[in-house]
C-alpha cells in the first residue's frame, strides 16, 4: 500500500498527521469535495520537466501551474508537464496521479508555490484516489525542503 510508505517517513521523524479516507476521486477539485477540504487547502502534485529533468510542483487544488512562472524561477530555460508514460515507473507504488508531494522519497526536487504558505497545515494525496493526508506544514517543510516560489495561476 504507497500510503504505508509514507506513514513509516512521517512516523520515523516523530510527524503527526491525520489520514483522511474517501471515497475515490480522480481531479484535485473532487478529491477536496469528497474529503470536505476546501480546494485552496488541498495541495495536488503535478510533475514537470524542467529542462528535461523531472520535478514536482506543488500548488491549491484549484490552480494550474504557470510554466513560464516556474522555469524562470527555477532557473530552467524550459519547462513541461510531464506526460504519465514518462512518469509512470518512478512512482510505481503510487496510483498514477495520486503521488504524495514529496519528491525527496523519489529523488526529485520540490517546487512550493507561496500561496500554500498562509495555512498551518497541508493536505495531500497520500499515494492513492482515495487517502488523503495533513500534517503541519513546517514540519512539510522541515521534512522535504521545498523550494518556495510564485507560479499558480487560477
Amino acid at each position: 500500500m504507497p500510503v504505508e510508505t509514507l506513514k513509516n517517513f512521517l512516523d520515523s521523524n516523530s510527524i503527526k498527521y491525520v489520514r483522511i479516507i474517501h471515497s475515490p476521486a480522480y481531479t484535485s477539485q473532487e478529491i477536496a469535495a469528497s474529503a470536505h477540504i476546501p480546494g485552496k487547502e488541498l495541495a495536488k502534485t503535478v510533475i514537470v520537466k524542467l529542462d528535461g529533468d523531472m520535478a514536482m510542483a506543488v500548488l491549491p487544488a484549484p490552480a494550474q501551474v504557470d510554466l513560464d512562472a516556474l522555469a524562470k524561477a527555477a532557473g530552467a530555460s524550459n519547462a513541461d508537464l510531464a506526460t504519465e508514460d514518462e512518469f509512470r515507473d518512478a512512482f510505481q507504488k503510487c496510483e498514477v496521479g495520486a503521488m504524495p508531494p514529496f519528491g525527496n522519497l523519489y529523488g526529485l526536487p520540490v517546487y512550493v508555490d507561496d500561496s500554500l504558505l498562509s495555512d498551518t497545515e497541508i493536505a495531500f494525496n497520500a499515494g492513492t484516489h482515495a487517502e488523503l493526508l495533513r500534517m503541519p506544514l513546517e514540519d512539510y517543510r522541515r521534512l522535504v525542503n521545498p523550494k518556495v516560489a510564485t507560479f499558480a495561476a487560477q
